[in-house]
């Protein structure tokens, strides 16, 4: 539970890369293979039964008080981005198993079991498929994903084979909902929110859902020195005004928050009038009705600037996906565990995704968020430190010695 301790480890999971200078982890590959090799055995050392599954997924298990019993499910995966930060995924692994460890160390029996899971693909990084892992045990795996191709031209049932893992049986993965408790997750917030406030930890209400757009604009290309102002049909123009009507949105509604990450001129040039332009819209918040909402008034909106600027707008959806509210009774232990840890409980909710938007098709989930300096994350200046590493580690513990099932199979 020492916090410097958890910090090793997960430098010496960091190691684990297939680029020198950056740390890269990819599903199936030979770090894949080595990193659930070198967390496995910490896995052993805890006193765990250790096994990979159908996906590839490093999965731990500490019996209860008899074998068999139904389990609290813990983890988070084991994959990175490019180029990422050490503490994504890999903190809330290697936190369960410092847990699970103490309780091992004191010979100590709960009346469920514990199951650790390394996650072997949330990130999507080598076949842009998100949550592979966790959709695979949650019994939602979308089997056409497997001729999905890599950089290489290599598919991805190819590449489970070369794992050694039979496309075939992914659906051996899938686990029943009588066996599995809750699915609790520690992870870093990756925003500014708890050191802003200065706290070391806090719980998760909901990980947001998703909505993203790719929108066309097709007005008129002119010249630009021979278009009247008053006369154009100007693309890029409308663009703007859209971009600003979106910000203007989500800046007016609580925990709404739309992004236009990619913006260009269609075969533009300096000295023409654009006439064609595309950018793209995400759009996120912890509640699906809001989102919706938005939306509706946000394609309103755009139908108007299109009529007045006398250009057409074609907006097409590329991505929706449910936001996964947190079970109040997980929240309420949480919170519980936080306070008996000296951490005033602060609720927050998840902008990014995790492994809980699936495994909420399987069992009730609950997250715990700790602190990150300046909530910098998906790039290698990633930073926890060794005494909230601690306090995370602690407040994962208290939770799981005091966890009560809110249903005993």
């Amino acid at each position: 539970m020492d916090g410097a301790a958890l910090l090793a480890r997960i430098d010496a999971l960091a190691r684990i890369s297939e680029r020198p200078g950056m740390l890269v982890r990819r599903f199936l590959t030979e770090e894949h293979r080595r990193a659930n090799e070198l967390v496995g055995g910490w896995m052993r050392e805890g006193g765990m039964a250790v096994r990979t599954d159908a996906i590839g997924n490093l999965i731990g298990r500490y019996e209860g008080t008899a074998p068999g019993l139904p389990c609290l499910m813990l983890g988070s995966h084991l994959d990175t981005v490019v180029d990422a930060g050490r503490y994504d995924g890999m903190l809330g692994v290697v936190t369960a198993i410092a847990c699970v460890e103490t309780l091992a160390a004191g010979g100590r029996r709960l009346p469920f079991a514990i199951e650790i899971l390394g996650f072997a693909d949330e990130e999507g990084a080598r076949f842009g498929a998100t949550l592979l892992g966790s959709r695979a045990v949650a019994g939602s795996f979308d089997r056409t994903v497997l001729d999905r191709i890599d950089d290489d031209g290599l598919s991805m049932a190819e590449a489970l084979s070369r794992f050694g893992l039979d496309p075939a049986a992914i659906g051996q993965a899938a686990r029943r909902r009588d066996e599995i408790l809750a699915y609790v997750e520690l992870h870093i917030e990756q925003g500014p929110v708890l050191e802003r406030l200065g706290l070391a930890a806090g719980c998760v209400t909901a990980i947001s859902g998703a909505t993203r757009y790719e929108i066309e604009i097709e007005g008129e290309a002119g010249h630009a020195g021979t278009v009247p102002m008053a006369g154009r049909r100007d693309a890029v123009a409308a663009a703007a005004e859209c971009i600003l009507a979106i910000e203007a949105h989500c800046r007016a509604q609580p925990d709404l928050v739309g992004t236009v990450g990619i913006v260009e001129s269609v075969s533009g040039a300096v000295n023409v009038v654009p006439g064609k332009a595309r950018f793209t819209l995400d759009l996120r918040a912890p509640e699906d009705a809001p989102r919706r909402e938005a939306q509706a008034q946000l394609l309103s909106r755009f139908a108007e600037i299109a009529e007045r600027r006398r250009v057409e707008i074609r907006p097409v959806k590329t991505h929706e996906g449910r936001s996964a509210p947190a079970a109040p009774w997980l929240i309420a232990q949480i919170e519980r565990a936080l306070a008996a840890e000296g951490v005033e409980p602060h609720r927050l909710p998840s902008g990014a995704g995790h492994d809980g938007m699936a495994m909420i098709e399987l069992t009730d989930i609950g997250m715990i968020f700790l602190r990150c300096a300046g909530g910098v994350s998906h790039n290698p200046a990633e930073s926890v430190t060794a005494a909230d590493a601690e306090t995370g580690a602690r407040v994962l513990l208290r939770f799981i010695e005091n966890f009560q099932p809110q249903r005993v199979s």
